[in-house]
């Protein structure tokens, strides 16, 4: 049977693992999604006109899209110090939202500068 030096023991292990959980306020971390999004949207939109004016075609053009995403990811998680965990839940949060609304970006004005620059 536990004793009652025990149980203050557990008890301050529980008090110690409490410590350890991550709490994060929803305003904050919500605040910190909006900047992944815009910064996504906005990067995916210079990235498009990049690709128009330079007259990419096809699957060169996605891999600049994939390129684009790559160095915005890294420059998110510089933004943050290299420490996701401090300002988001999970490291897939930085990584891959936004990147299916980016590329709708990044094809819209890709052609859109296309058109213009080569076309018209």
């Amino acid at each position: 049977m536990a004793g009652q030096g025990d149980s203050s023991s557990s008890e301050k292990k529980s008090k110690e693992v409490m410590n350890d959980v991550s709490t994060f306020r929803a305003e904050n971390l919500q605040n910190n999604m909006k900047v992944v999004y815009y910064s996504r949207t906005f990067l995916s939109i210079i990235g498009g006109a990049i690709a128009g004016i330079l007259g990419l075609t096809g699957f060169v053009g996605f891999i600049l899209y994939f390129i684009v995403m790559a160095i915005t990811s890294i420059g998110l998680i510089a933004k943050a110090k290299f420490s996701l965990h401090s300002y988001f839940d999970c490291w897939n949060r930085i990584i891959l939202d936004g990147f299916l609304g980016g590329l709708m970006s990044f094809v819209l004005f890709w052609t859109l500068a296309y058109d213009i620059v080569h076309i018209f």
